[in-house]
């Protein structure tokens, strides 16, 4: 729930309190006309002027903008509603960049407008890979290195190379952050220092082992074995998860740094073994016969969410349920089709899964496949997955959101024609007013 950081708004180049006090004071204006438009226009209007000063352009920009002017309409509505002060209002001013209060927001404005905020500056070099200005920065001051950033969740410059927990206009992987990494350790950086996000105090290795950006960069691996050279601790600071290092890395989408960990004695159960693939492992726990209902059933979900097709036979012939549902509704059919597997979907069909189950986000199957297809991956594999679905006997809608143009040709010649005004759930852009 907003405020997160990761949804903390970029500050504009050389900010000034007296504009801060300012908007407090529009803000406090907006909500007490008592007009629902009037703070939707506040919202849009800051959230456009920062996405202009800052050039924002991480993921769809006007998405994101307007993903930003919710967040903010939404959390002054909730929080101003039990008494609109402009002291509460500068509550919110400061929460919505990402600080605790507004005396902290006040502290670090100015020591920007002093020049005194090199935390700021070689946080930027990180997540830019500019090398050259942080170690600049770091031979100026070398207690950077263990400073924490002023914002709530108080990261160090060395969390800041996991692109994740930290502000999403930061969450960024250059080519060279293990290099950068690896400067930062050099300097005496702390490799089990934490930042508070996702709840609790996560390190940079659990960060880096979950995140979605060095994966895709191809240097997840190269950071964290650096990181345990370095001696971090593996199964302490885990982002994402509560179960161990191996199921957080399952649960956010990283198979290969599951993998790794396993290979180097992190915790690997029933279901660790079956979301990475480990055959014998699993055959192993389930010929002792231990294994209860709920483990069998946590080892599908794993199973199919990672595409490991024979190991989620042999799970249901062992007698874990197709039915299964995670935390979040999701039963095995669902993990099946997000990422595209087909023939793990396949194998499920032949047992019958409840296809009309609707998980947490109100989704069928189906309907999972749709949100699935529209938010990437190969649409001639979505197709033969809505069509192994639909000859399952999976009910289709006679309208759906748009997903592309493929998909939306496939599901015409079903009976289904895509809606052009509607949209997934929390994608509908917004009125824009006053911008």
């Amino acid at each position: 729930m907003f405020p997160n950081p990761q949804e903390a708004l970029p500050l504009p180049p050389r900010p000034h309190l007296e504009h801060y006090r300012k908007l407090a004071k529009d803000l406090v204006k907006a909500y007490r006309s008592g007009e629902v438009e009037s703070l939707a226009a506040f919202a849009d209007h800051w959230v456009a002027s920062l996405w202009r000063a800052t050039r924002t352009t991480a993921g769809p920009a006007r998405q994101r903008a307007d993903r930003a002017a919710s967040n903010v309409e939404e959390f002054a509505r909730r929080h101003l509603a039990n008494g609109c002060s402009l002291g509460e209002a500068q509550f919110v001013v400061a929460r919505s960049h990402g600080f605790a209060t507004w005396p902290r927001f006040v502290e670090h404005l100015d020591r920007l407008s002093r020049g005194s905020e090199a935390f700021e500056a070689a946080a930027d070099a990180v997540v830019s890979g500019d090398e050259a200005a942080l170690r600049a920065l770091l031979a100026a001051d070398p207690g950077l290195v263990r400073t924490s950033s002023d914002r709530e969740h108080g990261a160090t410059l060395l969390i800041y190379t996991s692109a994740n927990g930290v502000e999403m206009y930061r969450q960024h992987t250059p080519g060279n952050i293990v290099r950068l990494a690896e400067i930062l350790l050099d300097y005496g950086a702390a490799v089990d220092a934490t930042a508070d996000v996702y709840g609790s105090a996560c390190t940079t290795l659990g960060l880096a082992a979950t995140s979605a950006h060095p994966r895709a960069k191809g240097v997840q691996l190269q950071l964290l074995q650096l990181l345990v050279e370095r001696g971090a601790q593996m199964e302490d600071g885990i982002a994402g998860g509560r179960g161990g290092i191996v199921l957080a890395c399952l649960g956010n989408g990283c198979p290969e740094t599951a993998a790794y960990f396993a290979d180097r004695g992190a915790r690997v159960g029933l279901a660790e073994a079956a979301g990475i693939g480990r055959r014998e492992t699993v055959e192993r726990f389930l010929e002792a016969g231990a294994a209860t209902q709920r483990e069998k059933n946590e080892a599908l979900l794993h199973a199919c969410a990672n595409g490991r097709t024979e190991i989620a036979g042999l799970l249901i012939r062992s007698g874990a349920e197709a039915g299964a549902t995670s935390s979040d509704g999701q039963t095995p059919a669902h993990l099946a089709v997000i990422t595209g597997n087909l023939e793990t979907l396949k194998r499920l069909l032949a047992h019958d899964p409840p296809l009309e189950h609707q998980n947490a986000y109100g989704g069928t199957v189906l309907g999972q496949t749709l949100w699935s297809a529209a938010h990437g991956g190969d649409p001639d594999r979505f197709i033969a997955i809505l069509d192994s679905l639909l000859a399952a006997g999976a009910k289709l809608p006679d309208r759906h959101v748009p997903v592309n143009a493929q998909v939306d040709a496939f599901l015409a010649s079903k009976g289904s024609r895509a809606e052009p005004a509607w949209h997934w759930f929390g994608e509908k852009p917004r009125q824009h007013r006053n911008r």
